[in-house]
């Protein structure tokens, strides 16, 4: 299937979902495998986020992305700063000339009340129940999926590991309106770092993304 989401962010990044309803064959015509995963919906995955890079960015040179040791993909000349999140039967991709970028997409679902305590603060918790916008019909589970997904995607943006989801990302607000999802964060593991993180809801999944 072609896009299902793409919008420029600026003139130097651009973001796209692609529904993956093709086989891996189809990829393979354009990109190569470069995983080491044998299940094939996870071989099928790093195929798609590889193909959508290169539709987004037709000379975004694929072959040269090197796996950094917190499992961060990246080029050594960093000549695109990108970001590639996968659930299901989407692949995300976020891809900057000149910005380091964070992309997460997760699937809406009740279990991560379950977890909710290991990555958000009990002020993060209670922002969440008490905001109030019917017209969304947003569910609590969909805003803690979002804040999830928020935290992933600053996390991809540092890039460097070793980051307490609870203690070094903070979700300071979210703003909702009739065309746009904000969480205003702050990331403190070294020097406070305000960053805007921004979110929808699509078939099912939340889709978040940094760039800064």
């Amino acid at each position: 299937m072609p896009l299902v989401y793409q919008q420029n962010i600026n003139p130097t990044t651009k973001l796209g979902v692609w529904h993956i309803a093709e086989d891996a064959d189809f990829f393979l015509q354009q990109v190569p495998m470069q995983t080491k995963a044998t299940h094939p919906r996870k071989q099928l995955q790093h195929l798609a986020g590889r193909y959508l890079l290169k539709t987004l960015y037709p000379n975004f040179p694929h072959e040269l992305i090197r796996i950094a040791d917190t499992r961060k993909p990246f080029l050594e000349n960093e000549a695109y700063h990108f970001s590639i999140s996968h659930c299901g039967d989407y692949a995300a991709v976020l891809v900057s000339s000149t910005q380091r970028v964070g992309v997460d997409i997760e699937l809406v679902t009740s279990k991560v009340a379950i977890v909710k305590d290991k990555f958000l603060s009990p002020k993060e918790q209670l922002m969440i129940w008490e905001i109030e916008k019917p017209s969304f019909n947003l569910m609590h589970a969909s805003l803690l999926t979002a804040a999830w997904s928020i935290k992933e995607s600053l996390f991809k943006w540092y890039g460097d590991g070793q980051v307490d989801f609870k203690k070094h990302l903070n979700i300071d607000q979210i703003v909702l309106s009739s065309d746009s999802a904000i969480a205003h964060c702050t990331f403190v593991k070294d020097k406070p770092i305000v960053l805007d993180v921004y979110f929808l809801f699509m078939e099912a999944n939340c889709l978040a993304w940094v760039v800064s």
